[in-house]
């Protein structure tokens, strides 16, 4: 649902609809990151527990069958840039908000 929210408040924007995939897959390995970084420190989560927010909730958060036919369809309308972009961004900012997610749980 929160996905679907996020995706409803990007499409009155102007910015390509690939932008809240991006977006929404940034926040979800951002708290996965944090989740897990929090999880070891306070080292007392049950594995249930830590399934159920990492797999559970930021798997069904992001999207990763989105992700794919986004980039199949600017493959098929020939926009390579936004293909390149979109793919690379995509690995960069989702490594660097696991990172984030990691290190704010130090603070924490």
């Amino acid at each position: 649902m929160l996905r679907y929210l996020i995706y409803k408040m990007m499409a009155y924007s102007t910015y390509p609809v690939f932008i809240s995939t991006l977006l929404i897959n940034f926040i979800g390995s951002l708290l996965l990151g944090f989740l897990l970084g929090y999880s070891i420190k306070q080292g007392n989560w049950s594995e249930n527990s830590l399934l159920f927010l990492t797999t559970g909730l930021c798997g069904g958060f992001t999207t990763f069958s989105t992700f794919a036919f986004e980039n199949h369809s600017m493959l098929k309308d020939g926009d390579f840039l936004n293909f390149s972009l979109y793919i690379f961004g995509s690995i960069f900012f989702g490594i660097l908000a696991i990172f984030l997610g990691l290190y704010i749980s130090k603070l924490v």
